[in-house]
Protein backbone atom coordinates (compact mmCIF):
# COMPACT_ATOMS: atom_id res chain seq x y z
CA UNK A 1 0.00 0.00 0.00
CA UNK A 2 0.90 3.54 -0.71
CA UNK A 3 -0.11 6.59 0.71
CA UNK A 4 -1.56 9.42 -1.75
CA UNK A 5 0.50 12.06 -1.27
CA UNK A 6 -0.25 13.89 2.01
CA UNK A 7 -3.66 12.54 2.57
CA UNK A 8 -4.83 9.80 4.27
CA UNK A 9 -5.62 7.64 1.18
CA UNK A 10 -3.69 4.35 0.97
CA UNK A 11 -4.03 2.77 -2.58
CA UNK A 12 -2.27 -0.54 -3.46
CA UNK A 13 0.72 0.34 -5.91
CA UNK A 14 -1.61 -1.44 -8.54
CA UNK A 15 -4.91 -0.59 -8.88
CA UNK A 16 -7.74 -2.60 -11.51
CA UNK A 17 -8.85 -0.14 -14.28
CA UNK A 18 -12.41 -1.71 -15.31
CA UNK A 19 -13.13 0.42 -18.24
CA UNK A 20 -13.97 -2.72 -20.59
CA UNK A 21 -16.57 -4.20 -18.08
CA UNK A 22 -19.87 -4.22 -18.98
CA UNK A 23 -19.00 -3.84 -22.66
CA UNK A 24 -16.16 -5.84 -23.85
CA UNK A 25 -15.72 -8.16 -20.63
CA UNK A 26 -19.00 -10.05 -19.05
CA UNK A 27 -19.59 -10.11 -15.42
CA UNK A 28 -18.36 -13.18 -15.25
CA UNK A 29 -15.16 -12.21 -16.90
CA UNK A 30 -14.89 -9.27 -14.45
CA UNK A 31 -15.34 -11.53 -11.43
CA UNK A 32 -12.60 -13.34 -12.15
CA UNK A 33 -10.34 -10.33 -12.69
CA UNK A 34 -11.50 -9.10 -9.55
CA UNK A 35 -10.88 -12.01 -7.43
CA UNK A 36 -7.59 -12.42 -8.91
CA UNK A 37 -6.40 -8.72 -8.79
CA UNK A 38 -8.25 -9.17 -4.55
CA UNK A 39 -6.11 -12.21 -4.12
CA UNK A 40 -3.05 -10.36 -5.12
CA UNK A 41 -3.54 -8.07 -2.79
CA UNK A 42 -5.03 -5.16 -4.79
CA UNK A 43 -7.35 -2.75 -2.82
CA UNK A 44 -8.49 -0.23 -5.72
CA UNK A 45 -11.22 -0.47 -8.46
CA UNK A 46 -10.77 2.06 -11.24
CA UNK A 47 -13.91 3.24 -12.76
CA UNK A 48 -15.73 6.20 -14.46
CA UNK A 49 -19.30 7.32 -15.01
CA UNK A 50 -18.55 7.35 -18.81
CA UNK A 51 -17.21 3.73 -19.53
CA UNK A 52 -19.38 1.25 -21.06
CA UNK A 53 -22.24 4.26 -20.63
CA UNK A 54 -22.45 3.07 -16.91
CA UNK A 55 -21.93 -0.60 -17.74
CA UNK A 56 -18.49 -0.82 -15.92
CA UNK A 57 -19.88 0.56 -12.39
CA UNK A 58 -23.02 -1.19 -12.83
CA UNK A 59 -21.13 -4.59 -12.34
CA UNK A 60 -18.53 -3.32 -9.66
CA UNK A 61 -22.22 -2.74 -8.12
CA UNK A 62 -22.71 -6.55 -8.78
CA UNK A 63 -20.11 -7.57 -7.01
CA UNK A 64 -20.21 -5.59 -3.62
CA UNK A 65 -21.56 -8.13 -1.24
CA UNK A 66 -20.96 -11.13 -3.21
CA UNK A 67 -17.08 -11.38 -4.08
CA UNK A 68 -16.30 -8.52 -1.23
CA UNK A 69 -17.41 -6.02 1.45
CA UNK A 70 -17.58 -2.55 0.58
CA UNK A 71 -15.29 -1.30 3.12
CA UNK A 72 -12.37 -3.63 1.52
CA UNK A 73 -12.28 -2.06 -1.37
CA UNK A 74 -11.39 1.67 -2.92
CA UNK A 75 -13.60 2.57 -5.41
CA UNK A 76 -12.87 5.61 -7.69
CA UNK A 77 -15.06 6.93 -10.22
CA UNK A 78 -15.00 9.95 -12.73
CA UNK A 79 -17.25 11.99 -13.93
CA UNK A 80 -17.47 15.12 -16.58
CA UNK A 81 -17.45 13.39 -19.69
CA UNK A 82 -20.57 11.83 -21.69
CA UNK A 83 -21.61 10.56 -25.04
CA UNK A 84 -24.47 12.45 -26.34
CA UNK A 85 -25.49 10.90 -29.56
CA UNK A 86 -22.23 8.80 -31.08
CA UNK A 87 -19.68 12.90 -29.50
CA UNK A 88 -18.16 13.39 -26.81
CA UNK A 89 -19.39 15.87 -24.40
CA UNK A 90 -17.25 17.77 -21.90
CA UNK A 91 -19.13 19.27 -18.81
CA UNK A 92 -17.83 19.48 -15.23
CA UNK A 93 -20.47 22.12 -14.21
CA UNK A 94 -21.55 21.70 -10.94
CA UNK A 95 -25.02 21.18 -11.99
CA UNK A 96 -23.42 18.45 -14.16
CA UNK A 97 -21.24 16.62 -12.24
CA UNK A 98 -23.09 16.92 -9.18
CA UNK A 99 -25.98 15.06 -11.15
CA UNK A 100 -23.65 12.24 -12.82
CA UNK A 101 -22.27 11.51 -9.22
CA UNK A 102 -25.94 10.21 -7.96
CA UNK A 103 -26.11 8.24 -10.52
CA UNK A 104 -22.97 6.50 -10.42
CA UNK A 105 -23.52 5.93 -6.82
CA UNK A 106 -27.00 4.30 -7.95
CA UNK A 107 -25.50 2.05 -10.38
CA UNK A 108 -22.75 0.99 -7.48
CA UNK A 109 -25.55 0.71 -5.05
CA UNK A 110 -23.45 2.33 -2.41
CA UNK A 111 -23.89 5.36 -0.70
CA UNK A 112 -20.30 7.04 -1.23
CA UNK A 113 -17.43 6.27 -3.62
CA UNK A 114 -14.01 6.48 -1.79
CA UNK A 115 -12.37 8.23 -4.78
CA UNK A 116 -14.67 11.14 -6.95
CA UNK A 117 -12.46 12.83 -9.69
CA UNK A 118 -13.32 15.43 -11.97
CA UNK A 119 -12.47 13.48 -15.65
CA UNK A 120 -11.04 16.16 -17.31
CA UNK A 121 -10.38 20.11 -17.86
CA UNK A 122 -13.53 22.23 -18.96
CA UNK A 123 -12.41 25.10 -20.48
CA UNK A 124 -16.81 25.77 -20.71
CA UNK A 125 -17.01 26.01 -17.31
CA UNK A 126 -15.42 28.07 -14.54
CA UNK A 127 -13.15 26.02 -12.44
CA UNK A 128 -14.99 27.19 -9.23
CA UNK A 129 -18.03 26.01 -10.37
CA UNK A 130 -16.28 22.59 -10.84
CA UNK A 131 -14.46 22.57 -7.97
CA UNK A 132 -17.64 23.72 -5.54
CA UNK A 133 -18.93 19.91 -6.77
CA UNK A 134 -16.14 18.32 -4.83
CA UNK A 135 -17.08 20.72 -2.08
CA UNK A 136 -20.35 18.97 -2.40
CA UNK A 137 -19.13 15.32 -2.28
CA UNK A 138 -16.82 15.64 -0.08
CA UNK A 139 -19.33 17.63 2.87
CA UNK A 140 -21.64 15.21 2.31
CA UNK A 141 -20.09 12.22 2.36
CA UNK A 142 -20.75 11.00 -0.71
CA UNK A 143 -17.17 11.02 -1.64
CA UNK A 144 -14.63 9.98 0.77
CA UNK A 145 -11.81 11.59 -1.24
CA UNK A 146 -11.45 13.45 -4.49
CA UNK A 147 -9.03 13.93 -7.24
CA UNK A 148 -8.82 15.82 -10.59
CA UNK A 149 -7.62 13.38 -14.20
CA UNK A 150 -5.96 14.57 -17.31
CA UNK A 151 -5.13 17.87 -16.02
CA UNK A 152 -1.99 19.64 -17.06
CA UNK A 153 0.55 21.14 -14.89
CA UNK A 154 -0.39 24.67 -14.62
CA UNK A 155 -4.33 22.97 -14.35
CA UNK A 156 -3.29 20.94 -11.32
CA UNK A 157 -1.65 23.26 -9.23
CA UNK A 158 -4.47 26.22 -9.98
CA UNK A 159 -6.73 23.47 -8.49
CA UNK A 160 -4.97 21.96 -5.66
CA UNK A 161 -4.26 25.72 -4.37
CA UNK A 162 -7.38 26.92 -5.08
CA UNK A 163 -8.67 24.11 -2.99
CA UNK A 164 -6.22 23.78 -0.11
CA UNK A 165 -6.38 27.61 0.72
CA UNK A 166 -9.56 27.77 2.22
CA UNK A 167 -10.23 25.17 5.06
CA UNK A 168 -14.20 24.50 3.66
CA UNK A 169 -12.80 23.12 0.58
CA UNK A 170 -12.66 19.64 -0.57
CA UNK A 171 -8.09 18.83 -0.97
CA UNK A 172 -7.21 17.39 -4.06
CA UNK A 173 -6.05 14.06 -3.32
CA UNK A 174 -4.87 12.66 -6.83
CA UNK A 175 -4.27 13.66 -9.61
CA UNK A 176 -4.84 10.92 -12.35
CA UNK A 177 -2.66 10.92 -15.88
CA UNK A 178 -1.79 8.80 -18.86
CA UNK A 179 2.21 7.49 -17.87
CA UNK A 180 4.58 5.15 -19.52
CA UNK A 181 7.81 4.63 -21.28
CA UNK A 182 6.43 5.97 -24.31
CA UNK A 183 4.58 8.93 -22.39
CA UNK A 184 6.67 11.03 -20.34
CA UNK A 185 5.07 14.05 -20.91
CA UNK A 186 3.51 14.48 -16.83
CA UNK A 187 7.46 14.73 -16.06
CA UNK A 188 8.14 18.47 -16.97
CA UNK A 189 5.18 19.84 -15.12
CA UNK A 190 2.47 17.75 -13.82
CA UNK A 191 5.03 15.54 -11.22
CA UNK A 192 7.50 18.26 -10.06
CA UNK A 193 3.63 20.25 -9.16
CA UNK A 194 2.35 17.59 -7.18
CA UNK A 195 5.35 16.54 -5.80
CA UNK A 196 5.98 19.82 -4.46
CA UNK A 197 2.14 20.14 -2.94
CA UNK A 198 1.63 16.49 -1.87
CA UNK A 199 -0.37 15.05 -4.23
CA UNK A 200 -0.57 11.74 -5.12
CA UNK A 201 -0.39 9.98 -9.04
CA UNK A 202 -2.57 7.36 -10.08
CA UNK A 203 -0.72 6.82 -13.73
CA UNK A 204 -3.07 5.30 -16.61
CA UNK A 205 -2.07 3.19 -19.35
CA UNK A 206 1.23 2.28 -17.89
CA UNK A 207 1.61 -0.26 -20.51
CA UNK A 208 1.49 2.41 -23.34
CA UNK A 209 -1.82 1.40 -24.34
CA UNK A 210 -0.87 -2.33 -24.51
CA UNK A 211 1.64 -1.23 -27.18
CA UNK A 212 5.12 -2.17 -24.37
CA UNK A 213 3.61 -5.58 -24.25
CA UNK A 214 5.40 -6.37 -27.31
CA UNK A 215 2.30 -7.81 -28.90
CA UNK A 216 2.42 -5.03 -31.54
CA UNK A 217 5.92 -5.29 -32.85
CA UNK A 218 5.17 -8.05 -36.11
CA UNK A 219 2.01 -6.23 -36.78
CA UNK A 220 -1.55 -6.18 -35.15
CA UNK A 221 -3.10 -8.96 -33.50
CA UNK A 222 -6.73 -9.46 -35.00
CA UNK A 223 -7.74 -9.79 -30.93
CA UNK A 224 -5.98 -6.59 -30.10
CA UNK A 225 -7.37 -3.43 -28.98
CA UNK A 226 -5.38 -1.95 -31.72
CA UNK A 227 -7.76 -3.75 -33.97
CA UNK A 228 -10.93 -3.20 -31.93
CA UNK A 229 -13.41 -0.61 -33.38
CA UNK A 230 -13.60 0.93 -30.01
CA UNK A 231 -9.76 1.31 -29.29
CA UNK A 232 -8.10 1.64 -33.06
CA UNK A 233 -7.26 5.34 -32.61
CA UNK A 234 -6.90 5.22 -29.37
CA UNK A 235 -3.74 2.55 -29.90
CA UNK A 236 -2.31 4.19 -33.16
CA UNK A 237 -0.31 7.20 -32.11
CA UNK A 238 2.28 4.58 -29.93
CA UNK A 239 2.57 2.74 -33.43
CA UNK A 240 5.54 4.51 -34.67
CA UNK A 241 9.10 4.36 -35.03
CA UNK A 242 10.12 6.35 -31.72
CA UNK A 243 7.57 3.78 -29.72
CA UNK A 244 8.76 0.81 -31.62
CA UNK A 245 12.71 1.97 -30.45
CA UNK A 246 11.31 2.07 -26.92
CA UNK A 247 9.63 -1.14 -27.04
CA UNK A 248 12.65 -3.19 -28.78
CA UNK A 249 14.97 -1.95 -25.59
CA UNK A 250 11.96 -3.04 -23.25
CA UNK A 251 11.72 -6.39 -24.99
CA UNK A 252 16.49 -6.55 -24.85
CA UNK A 253 16.15 -5.60 -21.46
CA UNK A 254 13.14 -8.34 -20.63
CA UNK A 255 14.84 -10.82 -22.60
CA UNK A 256 18.10 -10.60 -20.51
CA UNK A 257 16.41 -10.25 -16.91
CA UNK A 258 14.32 -13.44 -18.12
CA UNK A 259 10.85 -11.21 -17.36
CA UNK A 260 8.61 -10.57 -19.89
CA UNK A 261 8.39 -6.66 -21.46
CA UNK A 262 4.96 -6.19 -19.67
CA UNK A 263 6.81 -7.06 -16.59
CA UNK A 264 9.68 -4.79 -16.92
CA UNK A 265 7.32 -1.73 -18.48
CA UNK A 266 4.90 -1.88 -15.81
CA UNK A 267 7.74 -2.29 -12.87
CA UNK A 268 9.03 1.28 -14.19
CA UNK A 269 5.96 3.04 -14.14
CA UNK A 270 5.24 1.38 -10.56
CA UNK A 271 8.34 2.27 -9.44
CA UNK A 272 8.84 5.70 -10.95
CA UNK A 273 8.75 8.69 -8.51
CA UNK A 274 5.81 9.95 -7.50
CA UNK A 275 3.64 7.33 -8.46
CA UNK A 276 0.83 6.04 -5.96
CA UNK A 277 -0.83 3.58 -7.90
CA UNK A 278 -0.22 2.28 -11.69
CA UNK A 279 -3.64 1.26 -13.26
CA UNK A 280 -3.60 -1.79 -15.05
CA UNK A 281 -6.09 -3.19 -17.67
CA UNK A 282 -7.16 -6.98 -19.25
CA UNK A 283 -9.00 -8.63 -21.34
CA UNK A 284 -9.37 -11.88 -19.02
CA UNK A 285 -8.34 -13.27 -15.58
CA UNK A 286 -5.73 -15.59 -17.16
CA UNK A 287 -4.03 -12.16 -18.71
CA UNK A 288 -4.67 -10.21 -15.09
CA UNK A 289 -2.72 -12.94 -13.47
CA UNK A 290 0.52 -12.49 -15.49
CA UNK A 291 0.30 -8.99 -15.25
CA UNK A 292 0.22 -9.16 -11.16
CA UNK A 293 3.46 -11.41 -11.74
CA UNK A 294 5.07 -8.27 -12.25
CA UNK A 295 4.36 -7.33 -8.65
CA UNK A 296 7.57 -9.95 -8.25
CA UNK A 297 10.23 -8.29 -9.63
CA UNK A 298 12.04 -4.90 -9.46
CA UNK A 299 14.20 -3.38 -12.34
CA UNK A 300 18.26 -3.43 -11.41
CA UNK A 301 18.96 0.41 -11.67
CA UNK A 302 21.42 -0.04 -14.29
CA UNK A 303 18.53 -0.99 -16.34
CA UNK A 304 15.99 1.62 -15.22
CA UNK A 305 18.94 3.85 -16.37
CA UNK A 306 19.35 2.80 -19.62
CA UNK A 307 15.33 2.64 -20.52
CA UNK A 308 14.93 6.20 -19.45
CA UNK A 309 17.52 7.54 -21.20
CA UNK A 310 16.13 5.96 -24.49
CA UNK A 311 12.76 6.77 -24.05
CA UNK A 312 13.31 10.38 -23.03
CA UNK A 313 10.90 12.98 -24.26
Amino acid sequence: MRRAGTSGLSLSRLGLGTMTWGRDTDEHEAADQCRAYLDAGGNYLDTAAMYGDGDSERVIGGLIGTLFKREDVVIGTKAGITFVSGERVVNASRHSLMAELDKSLTRLGTDYVDLWQVHTWDSDNPLDDTLSALDYAYTSGKARYVGVSNYSGWQSARAITRQENFPSKAPIATVQNEYSLLNREIESEVLPCITQLGVGLLAWSPLGRGVLTGKYRQGTPSDSRGASSHFAAFVDPYLDDRSSRIVEAVSVAAEGLGFSPLEVALAWVRDAPGVTSAIVGARTGAQLRGILMSEEIMLPEIVRDVLNEISAP
